[in-house]
């Protein structure tokens, strides 16, 4: 009797950082904004601005991020900073 065995069983979960939903802007780089982000578990702004920063020269929207990111950047000095002036 012939034994199979199921390859698909000993194949490497791909995980989600590998993938890239609708484009590849974050394909490119060495360690992906996302899992930069929560590798390190930065706040929801903190976390944005550097993904604006990182992508503003490989999407369409280059000047755009860059405003996107220092828009986050503002929110981040408001939040933690307003009351300190």
């Amino acid at each position: 009797m012939k034994r199979e065995i199921n390859m698909g069983l000993f194949k490497k979960k791909e995980s989600a950082y590998d993938k890239q939903i609708g484009g590849n802007h974050y394909n490119r780089f060495i360690i992906q904004p996302a899992d930069f982000i929560n590798k390190n578990k930065l706040l929801f702004a903190e976390g944005n601005a550097i993904k604006y920063i990182m992508r503003h020269p490989h999407k369409g929207s280059g000047k755009q991020d860059l405003q996107k990111a220092i828009h986050y950047l503002e929110m981040i000095i408001e939040r933690d900073y307003s009351n300190h002036e």
